[in-house]
């Protein structure tokens, strides 16, 4: 059975490059023509849900009523690169925030700058901040961003200490919080590995949205309580 699940992430691996060249090419092109959110939500969408698809993962969501419909931050816990594809997948009218060097691969960086990705660098945080004072026109258009509190990837499904961007984005922005809370993930495809899901013909990849935390009314004093909170409702699911 292993070489079956072997096969299948590989020719996955080829359709994954494939499918993700089409849509960036889609995506800039109907920038320049349409420039529908509704096609641009619906690009995004596919390509996570695919992405799983093509290496026999199934999401399961719990708490899918938690999803405000206004502008708001998902904050998730991060171990592989299927938590993007796994949340972009559920969430109908989500943008990611993206590091930086990503934004330097031909095609695809003109894709996610058209699909409303926020490029973050990490260690220019005059940078980040101008970006995130810039999203607050997009947060009054109801645009919702999610971004992985802890920075990088985790080499355990466990949580490392959050970065205090996020939450200062968060109420830079007022808008609300959501926790998410990410397992199965790593198993699927674990930091250093290039093939997902090889070892097993199928898995499933569970995803937890927590009730939204307000922040309307904090100001960044306010912004270490926000974090402690945070961090001790995601780390309950850990213990």
């Amino acid at each position: 059975m292993k070489i079956f699940s072997w096969l299948r992430s590989f020719f996955g691996m080829v359709l994954f490059v494939s499918l993700t060249a089409l849509f960036s090419v889609l995506a800039i092109l109907e920038a320049f023509t349409t420039n529908s959110r509704k096609i641009q939500d619906w690009i995004a969408k596919s390509w996570g849900l695919w992405t799983c698809h093509f290496f026999g993962v199934k999401l399961r969501a719990h708490g899918l009523g938690n999803i405000p419909n206004e502008g708001c931050i998902f904050l998730f816990n991060h171990t592989s690169f299927f938590d993007i594809f796994t949340v972009q997948g559920l969430v109908p009218h989500l943008r990611f925030g993206a590091k930086i060097e990503l934004f330097k691969i031909p095609i695809f960086a003109i894709a996610m700058k058209r699909l409303g990705a926020l490029p973050i660098a990490r260690d220019r945080r005059q940078e980040v901040f101008k970006i995130y004072e810039e999203a607050k026109i997009r947060f009054a258009k109801g645009d919702q961003f999610a971004l992985a509190p802890e920075g990088t990837r985790n080499d355990i499904e466990k949580l490392k200490n959050f970065k205090s961007g996020p939450f200062v984005f968060a109420i830079n922005g007022q808008v609300p919080v959501v926790p998410v809370i990410i397992k199965g993930a790593h198993a699927v495809m674990p930091k250093g590995r290039i093939l997902p899901n090889f070892d097993r013909w199928q898995r499933e990849i569970h995803v937890t949205f927590l009730p939204a935390i307000a922040t309307a009314g904090l100001t960044i004093e306010n912004k270490t309580d926000l974090q402690q909170r945070v961090y001790q409702e995601m780390q309950s699911f850990f213990r």
